[in-house]
């Protein structure tokens, strides 16, 4: 292992674990909204105290552009969202309401601090992450579920089609089917989608992923790490060169939506399964943070924590042994 005294100041910065993040990320979402919009800031004071927290960068995102929305949205829909003219029941599909004005800001940040990690991940190797997002219910024309704009579906296209990427693997591991990013992604052969999630839970009607596995209700964490396994190898076998890691925490059994029951060590096993198999293979993977919804949201901000906080390790391996 070579020595962090002997890399230069700026590589030290560069093989740190980059996290985007943005304080309207929490303030852009109406207090009065039944998202858990609290856990952003609480998982970041938590980030900031671990042992390994000096291995982490915070990185503040800009906003993405309309042109790239286009690449996963129609040019009707992302105009009438940015220009404040969704109709109320396109609104309540989403959720998040009651709306405020500052919800465009922070959407735009949110899907540029996507976009950023990936471009991260490509030019430096190892992991990056984005501390939102996961936006994995949003289609081309509507969005559904607490998502607005897809930034899987967007950092995939981009991947491919301006970083030249040959294989591109969203890997989804909430515990909600990513309905919007399949059909997004529908006819992308560069791309594969893979959705591990709950068989009864939203979207009660599914779309069609490259491989679905859907999961019983009520399951705890042995079979569901077998099928993670299953997960895994599937990734592996289109032989990617960037994997988008979806890494909702809502399969925990003290989660309202979540349907599963698996516990916080089954849950960071998880985590690692991934991290384990991208490091073995050398394929830099970007950690969109997905679903989590526990009450009390302590229990899904500290399952956050260690899979910000394994990220950290697992990117200091790839950089340093």
């Amino acid at each position: 292992m070579v020595g962090v005294g002997h890399i230069p100041s700026e590589d030290v910065s560069r093989t740190k674990f980059h996290l985007w993040y943005h304080e309207s990320y929490t303030s852009g979402i109406d207090e009065k909204a039944r998202f858990p919009r609290d856990r952003y800031d609480k998982i970041l004071a938590q980030l900031q105290t671990l042992p390994n927290s000096t291995k982490l960068e915070i990185k503040t995102p800009e906003p993405i552009s309309r042109e790239l929305l286009l690449l996963g949205h129609s040019t009707n829909y992302v105009d009438n969202f940015l220009n404040g003219a969704l109709s109320e029941s396109e609104m309540r599909r989403i959720g998040l309401t009651p709306w405020k004005p500052e919800i465009v800001d922070r959407t735009l940040l949110l899907t540029g601090g996507a976009l950023e990690a990936t471009l991260h991940a490509v030019q430096n190797g190892g992991l990056a992450g984005n501390m939102a997002g996961g936006t994995h219910h949003a289609h081309r024309d509507f969005g559904s579920g607490y998502c607005i704009f897809n930034d899987l579906a967007i950092c995939a296209k981009y991947a491919v089609s301006e970083l030249k990427k040959q294989s591109v693997v969203v890997l989804d591991l909430d515990v909600h089917q990513g309905d919007g990013t399949a059909t997004i992604l529908q006819s992308e052969q560069n791309i594969l989608t893979i959705s591990l999630h709950c068989s009864t839970n939203f979207p009660f009607r599914k779309s069609v992923s490259d491989i679905d596995i859907p999961l019983p209700p009520g399951i705890s964490d042995d079979i569901y790490l077998q099928n993670v396994k299953i997960a895994i190898q599937n990734c592996l076998d289109f032989n990617p060169d960037l994997v988008l890691f979806q890494s909702g925490v809502d399969g925990l059994a003290t989660d309202a939506l979540g349907k599963l029951n698996i516990s916080r060590e089954g849950m960071q096993k998880r985590n690692q399964m991934v991290f384990d198999a991208m490091l073995g293979h050398r394929i830099p993977t970007v950690i969109f943070m997905g679903g989590g919804y526990s009450k009390p949201i302590e229990y899904t901000v500290d399952a956050f924590v260690d899979l910000f906080g394994d990220a950290i390790t697992w990117n200091e391996k790839w950089h340093f042994e």
